[in-house]
């Protein structure tokens, strides 16, 4: 048995202890009520049920019934047997006890199709009960419903219903628990789930409703109720042809990368024509009854499976003819090896194909530019070293080229908390980057990193004098400790980053204490502070999607569409910007006497080649709207500064509306790799294994609230593994695995994730861990929300990846929002308890996939039944976690919003002053007078700024005339306000007739809502 073996017996082994938990099938006495202990499996009374002023929401939350919902295969007579299994607690004198399980087979025999209700097995189930209780009182019974749906095709529902009085002179408790049917004998022909729309992908057939309750399929004439639903996914394959499968480890491509690529070009394309050929297709629809718009949705989608083909093929003929390309090349793959430390060796075949199918946007900007790239892939596949790749090509290819300084990429992440295990895979890979530039003895600046976040995690600037209270003042000498971002030093992989403020350069830097470490300097390449980021412009800059906004507020901001206007003369102080009163050399230390120096590289190489954008299906809303405002400037004044466009490359795990959302945001086409399968589980980049990677297991608890059932829950999961610990030899027995694995198990499966929507809901599950759950010895907990601050973030994740060697001092329980949803790697997080369905799919996928990453995985989704989205899934959820994809939205989001414009016109007008004017002007235009006096030198009018924000956003056509009236609006009123000769505005922000510009991209978020179009 193996390790991995191991475990998925026991994240099996836990599931059943869950629901032994929520049923009590493995108890006989209590101390306590049974109905304030079980929430599973257990029926209320009818009665009760009938008397209670609920509506139907009561009766999910207290069923008095379970059972089956399904479609013969044939007409009346149905003739089959319907087994009934159920419990009865009575209490003693001093106990609660269980009585003997009662099973009962009961004959059911309809004789003809009208629509009617059938009762059977009232009096033997009466009987059954009386003998078991010694008295009379209890009851239940079958009750069969014949109906006829839309299509007057006969269905029957088969429900075993606990008749019993509401309460009895002579029982405390007349619930039914421990209750299952299993209906055999009847064959079933299925439903589709309308839902969805049909696909010649999906499998939309479910076999059979359950009633209250989950569907197990037993055999072809067997189903059977059960209490919760289980869906195992398997782990991926990445090699899914006969062919041997090619060399793909970075040490093959850094020396001799063709063959290989052209031995997974030719599996592709060969494998293309067998699984998307039309002989194939035609074969497919006759044999499935395709739809003409099935048949029609498989050949377009063939069609961009051979564009797939011919993209990668094409990058494979630029490496070919493209010797600096292949040089980069090369070395990217030298670069990756050091970055994975040894945690992997080569490449997943997908990877390399994105990376071929992308390398013009390295070598051809301007023909692959106005197309949007999205790696759509599976969580946890790699789609962050994917990218990775492709920017270390483009690093090194540009500095092959002539671009020594200047930014490469910006990677923006959508969540205000940025992952940092993302930023330390980042850097990781630049440091590997700069390792082999220093080998190839090419030229340039060091390769960097820059992490733009903002105030609340790191400085925007730090001052010589901080006000009182400051966050980060220079002379605290604690303060440099909380602004570390790195886990550990990215050139030596050595847990030995301290950091320390600079004062000499004015930096606050990350420093490695190795001695071998190969970076020879003091500080890391590596800038976290706003003001470093603007005066050295890192490689690869890393930030969340605010921070976009300000541009409008920040000269500094000019690096990320341009040259910036000189550099420094004083070594170390890096690039200037427009003067200031503070700084009236442009260079942006504190006090600095300098001079600005021409700039070393040609202005038009500046401007970044890319811009990344993590979890695109987040960009929605008023979020997206503003954003789609933004991405626009930054286009117009990239192109106008370095008459280029940048390169948008996106993630995402979803595929719903994506063409869409990139042309709304981005005014681009996008187009997804890789192209989908021909069937869910058929692809040649993917294949099945028999592993299993995550098992969802949905909970409806009953007669509870979910508050009790996650903190029994929570209590089981750490009482087992706690008991594996002290007792394992019996843990081991029960589960069935090898003792030798009881360290691994006991680390793997220690740390319980709670996860939430809601602050409100995560509140309750802090203070119920607090109080609620029983175990022994104590209960370690954690946060990890939007507002978990930064440095608790970070010693959060380095416990988890690192735990304690004593299993008291680990955490063992982490609470978590949608903040964990994204780059949260951790092996060790394997177990989620879910507070209910959330409310977008997109979130359901992102947040599960944080566990079982390298083992397998429990996910306990504990529905809120009394919502009628969780009911619903509830009723389908195993089409709901396989089509998961599917089931997410439609991205609400509309460029064309009155309200969002009024609030980026200024930021998109005073950026256009910092990047274009000021340079122009050649002087400071941070004060009303002198910008009025540039204008009036340089005859800038309010047409030409009205014509140049109508260009800057693209609303020229005949939809958006309102939007240019208020634009024009806009600019006549700022003019004004420029030009009153009497007017009280100091500053330009002032000026602007509709407040100051965004400080941040989600400062609407509150106020606009989007609607879409």
């Amino acid at each position: 048995m193996s390790l991995y073996d191991a475990a998925s017996r026991f994240a099996k082994w836990l599931d059943s202890r869950i629901l032994f938990c929520g049923r009590g099938d493995d108890l006989s006495s209590l101390e306590v009520a049974p109905k304030g202990r079980f929430w599973l499996g257990r029926l209320a009374p009818e009665e009760s049920v009938l008397d209670s002023a609920m509506d139907e929401r009561g009766e999910r939350l207290e069923p008095c019934a379970i059972g089956l919902r399904v479609r013969p295969a044939t007409k009346a007579p149905w003739h089959f047997r319907v087994g009934v299994e159920l419990a009865v607690w009575t209490y003693t004198t001093d106990e609660w006890v269980k009585l003997p399980k009662l099973n009962k087979l009961i004959e059911v025999s309809i004789e003809d199709s009208v629509v009617r209700n059938y009762s059977f097995g009232k009096e033997s189930l009466a009987d059954e009960l009386a003998k078991a209780c010694s008295l009379d009182g209890l009851s239940c019974e079958l009750r069969v419903e014949v109906a006829l749906n839309s299509e007057d095709m006969e269905e029957l529902t088969v429900l075993l219903v606990n008749t019993s009085p509401k309460t009895h002179t002579n029982l405390r408790d007349t619930n039914l628990y421990e209750c299952a049917i299993e209906m055999k004998g009847l064959e079933v022909a299925p439903f589709i789930l309308e839902s969805l729309p049909d696909s010649f992908r999906y499998d939309r057939r479910i076999p059979a409703y359950g009633i209250n309750s989950g569907v197990e399929v037993i055999d072809s004439t067997t189903l059977r109720t059960t209490d919760t639903v289980c869906v195992d996914t398997e782990r991926p394959s990445y090699w899914n042809v006969p062919e041997a499968e090619p060399h793909l480890s970075f040490e093959a491509l850094s020396t001799d990368p063709i063959p290989q690529l052209n031995q997974l070009i030719d599996s592709h394309a060969k494998w293309g024509q067998h699984a998307w050929g039309y002989s194939s297709i035609k074969q497919r629809a006759s044999d499935d009854n395709w739809s003409e718009e099935m048949l029609s949705e498989a050949s377009g989608a063939a069609e961009e499976f051979f564009n797939e083909s011919k993209r990668m093929k094409n990058g494979l003929e630029l490496l070919g003819s493209d010797q600096s390309l292949l040089k980069a090349f090369k070395l990217m793959n030298s670069a990756m090896s050091h970055a994975a430390n040894g945690r992997y060796d080569s490449w997943r075949p997908f990877q390399i194909g994105f990376l071929l199918s992308n390398l013009e946007s390295i070598a051809n900007n301007v023909s692959d530019a106005d197309v949007v790239d999205i790696v759509w892939f599976a969580t946890g596949g790699g789609k962050t070293e994917t990218y990775l790749g492709l920017l270390i090509t483009a690093a090194i290819y540009e500095r092959i080229g002539g671009k020594h300084s200047g930014i490469t990429a910006w990677s923006r992440f959508p969540l205000r908390m940025l992952s940092l295990q993302q930023t330390q895979r980042f850097a990781d890979a630049m440091a590997g980057a700069e390792i082999v530039r220093r080998q190839a003895s090419i030229e340039g600046d060091p390769f960097s990193v820059g992490f733009f976040v903002g105030q609340s995690s790191t400085p925007n600037s730090l001052k010589e004098e901080a006000a009182h209270g400051e966050l980060y003042d220079v002379e605290d000498d604690q303060m440099p400790d909380r602004c570390r971002v790195l886990l550990y030093c990215p050139f030596c992989h050595r847990e030995t980053v301290s950091m320390d403020f600079n004062r000499r350069f004015w930096k606050l830097e990350h420093q490695c204490t190795n001695s071998d470490c190969p970076w020879p300097e003091a500080g890391l390449p590596f800038y976290v502070v706003d003001d470093e980021i603007y005066r050295f412009l890192p490689t690869v800059i890393v930030g969340t999607l605010d921070k976009a906004a300000s541009i409008g507020m920040q000269a500094g901001m000019r690096g990320f569409v341009g040259a910036p206007l000189g550099i420094c003369s004083v070594p170390g102080h890096g690039f200037t910007y427009a003067p200031r009163a503070s700084r009236p050399n442009g260079c942006l230390v504190p006090g600095c006497a300098g001079k600005r120096e021409t700039l070393r590289v040609d202005e038009k190489l500046f401007a970044p080649s890319f811009r990344l954008q993590d979890e695109l299906h987040l960009l929605r809303d008023s979020l997206g709207a503003v954003d789609s405002h933004y991405e626009s400037l930054f286009d117009a004044l990239e192109n106008e500064l370095s008459a280029r466009q940048p390169k948008i490359l996106a993630s995402s795990a979803t595929l719903t509306g994506y063409d869409r959302q990139s042309r709304l945001l981005y005014q681009r086409s996008a187009r997804i790799f890789p192209v989908p399968g021909p069937s869910t589980n058929e692809g040649f980049w993917t294949s099945s294994t028999n592993d299993m990677a995550r098992r969802y297991v949905a909970v409806a608890p009953r007669g509870v609230t979910i508050e009790y059932a996650v903190d029994r829950t929570i209590t089981e999961l750490q009482t087992v593994i706690r008991s594996l610990e002290n007792d394992p030899q019996r843990i081991c027995h029960e589960a069935g695995i090898d003792p030798t694995y009881v360290d691994d198990i006991v680390s793997l499966y220690g740390v319980n994730v709670v996860y939430g929507s809601t602050l409100r809901d995560l509140d309750a599950v802090s203070r119920s861990l607090e109080t609620q759950i029983d175990v022994e010895g104590p209960l370690n907990t954690a946060s990890l929300t939007g507002k978990t601050n930064f440095e608790d973030v970070r010693i959060t994740l380095e416990r988890l990846q690192k735990p304690e060697k004593d299993f008291d001092k680990r955490l063992h329980v982490v609470t978590a929002s949608s903040m964990m949803s994204h780059g949260v790697d951790v092996d060790r997080l394997n177990l989620m308890v879910m507070l209910g369905i959330p409310l977008t799919a997109a979130e359901f996928i992102q947040a599960t996939a944080r566990i079982g990453r390298s083992w397998p995985g429990s996910v306990y989704v504990m529905q809120k039944m009394a919502r009628e989205r969780d009911a619903s899934v509830f009723r389908c959820f195993e089409k709901f976690v396989r089509h998961a994809d599917r089931f997410v939205e439609p991205i609400p989001i509309t460029r064309r919003s009155r309200r969002v414009l009024e609030k980026t016109t200024p930021g998109i007008f005073l950026a256009r002053i910092l990047a274009i004017h000021e340079p122009d002007s050649a002087e400071s235009l941070a004060t009303t007078s002198k910008l009025r006096a540039y204008f009036s030198r340089a005859s800038v009018s309010e047409k030409q700024e009205f014509e140049s924000l109508v260009r800057t956003l693209g609303f020229e056509g005949a939809f958006d005339v309102l939007l240019r009236k208020d634009l024009e609006m806009w600019v006549e009123r700022f003019f004004g306000n420029l030009n009153y000769p009497t007017g009280d505005f100091k500053f330009p922000s002032q000026l602007s007739p509709t407040g100051r510009p965004m400080r941040s991209l989600r400062d609407v978020e509150e106020e606009v809502p989007i609607f879409g179009l």
